[in-house]
């Protein structure tokens, strides 16, 4: 039996221990699951929809104990650390009232003699995979979808936040789901793969680096099995010269910085108009200057650690390398003491001169680093936001709608956004294009990931 610890960002603690599941027990819960899953599969949907409703209220009860979890295992702030507690329950239940609609039969047009339809049947066994940054509204994506369409669910949480697989899992045992239907397994890597290609599995929904999603494709590879992939980003936004400059400026600022930059789909280049450039900027560094960074234990704090000190040095290096090939930082370090190399403390930055020469503009950061820059006009921006081997979200701030959805029509993303970014609407898909994934979650279709189509035909005689 191997223990694991979790170091905490916030002082280099150990906050707990945990091992990870020997063979044995990894047989356990796959045999547990297929045991589990003929009865599940013919639960009425009802009954699926009541079990998961009981479990997001279980999970909302302990709120408090969550974002404790929360704040010390990743790191985030405490006075936010609660709002994934909400962000879960939003999208939970979004998920189960979609269910009937999602689930239900397709009809197709009458034929003399013949009933047609089209049904949705459950894959099996779904194993989910999630990450660290937002290690709730990642995993429940994929397991409330596939819970409702009749599947068993095996979760492999990351191991920097074990925790939060345990918290989900307490929750729905007081929800009463039956034994064997929802389970997790802390794994090593090696077990994780091992996992992935057993013949159990059907499929794989995998939130994480694209590294990690193109390991999980050349495991599942020649297995033919369905798998999901949401992957990293370099989401842009542009700032039209007609666009409302003090909602652009802080919705930008928040999107660049929240969670210390360590979302998929936060803000990591910014175009904005010439005409309003200077001052856009100028608003930006005045916003930014506000953020206190902090431990995310101080109730005070607006900025904490990233998850880990080689994060942040990483993104120090992608910030030195920018500004020796002509980048202008913005803000001064110093006003943000608890920044070191060699920390996972770090000041947010903002950086201008920047062009896609620069790692800063075409590599993931994720972390509290933005670039900022000039362009002429709309053809540039779509031009530059288009320059990407991501294709995640991307945003425009205007308050011309028709032009904005016009540039929307030709940017490569998954999600658009005008006036806004860094959010999951879930009734909306949540998909990506290049190399930021495949596959979709959220909304009704992200029910069809989880499902497979059988047809019915049937002739009267």
């Amino acid at each position: 039996m191997t223990e694991f610890n979790i170091i905490s960002p916030l002082d280099g603690s150990v906050y707990a221990s945990r091992h990870y599941a020997t063979a044995a027990e990894i047989n356990e819960a796959l045999a547990r699951a297929q045991l589990a899953q003929p009865a599940w599969r013919s639960t009425p949907l009802a009954e699926r929809q009541r079990l998961c409703r009981a479990m997001v209220a279980a999970f909302e009860a302990n709120a408090e104990e969550i974002a404790h979890q929360i704040c010390w295992q990743m790191g985030r702030p405490i006075q936010y650390a609660a709002g994934e507690v909400r962000g879960l329950a939003e999208r939970a239940r979004y998920m189960i009232d979609a269910a009937p609609k999602a689930l239900a039969n397709i009809a197709v047009e009458d034929k003399p003699g013949f009933t047609r339809y089209i049904k949705r049947e459950p894959l099996g066994m779904v194993m989910v995979i999630a990450p660290w940054n937002y290690p709730y509204l990642t995993a429940i994506n994929s397991i409330i979808p596939a819970l409702l369409a009749g599947n068993v669910v095996l979760l492999k949480h990351s191991a920097q936040t074990p925790l939060c697989a345990e918290q989900l899992h307490s929750a729905f045992v007081a929800a009463g789901l039956p034994p064997g239907v929802f389970q997790f397994l802390h794994l090593t890597h090696a077990d994780t793969e091992k996992l992935i290609a057993h013949p159990a599995i059907d499929q794989i929904a995998f939130t994480g680096s694209v590294p990690g999603g193109a390991m999980v494709e050349r495991v599942a590879a020649g297995h033919f099995k369905s798998v999901g992939l949401e992957l990293g980003g370099k989401d842009p936004a542009y700032v039209r010269a007609d666009a409302d400059l003090n909602h652009a400026v802080e919705t930008l600022v928040d999107g660049a910085f929240f969670n210390s930059g360590q979302s998929c789909c936060g803000i990591e280049r910014i175009y904005v108009h010439e005409d309003v450039y200077d001052e856009f900027v100028a608003r930006a560094v005045e916003l930014v200057y506000q953020y206190t960074l902090g431990r995310s234990d101080d109730p005070a704090t607006t900025l904490g650690p990233m998850v880990k000190a080689a994060a942040a040095d990483f993104v120090r290096e992608q910030i030195a390398e920018a500004v020796a090939q002509g980048a202008r930082c913005h803000i001064d370090e110093a006003r943000f003491p608890l920044s070191q190399p060699g920390t996972p403390y770090l000041a947010p930055q903002l950086l201008t001169q920047v062009n896609h020469s620069m790692r800063l503009m075409t590599e993931e950061s994720f972390g509290p680093v933005v670039g900022v820059q000039k362009v002429a006009g709309d053809e540039e921006a779509i031009a530059l936001m288009n320059d990407s081997d991501f294709g995640l979200t991307a945003a425009v701030f205007t308050q011309d709608e028709a032009a904005g959805i016009a540039i929307g029509e030709q940017v490569e993303t998954g999600t658009f956004f005008i006036n806004r970014c860094d959010y999951l609407d879930p009734a909306l898909a949540w998909t990506g294009v290049k190399q930021s994934g495949r596959g979709c979650t959220l909304s009704v279709i992200g029910f069809e990931q989880v499902t497979r189509p059988k047809s019915f035909h049937l002739k009267r005689v």
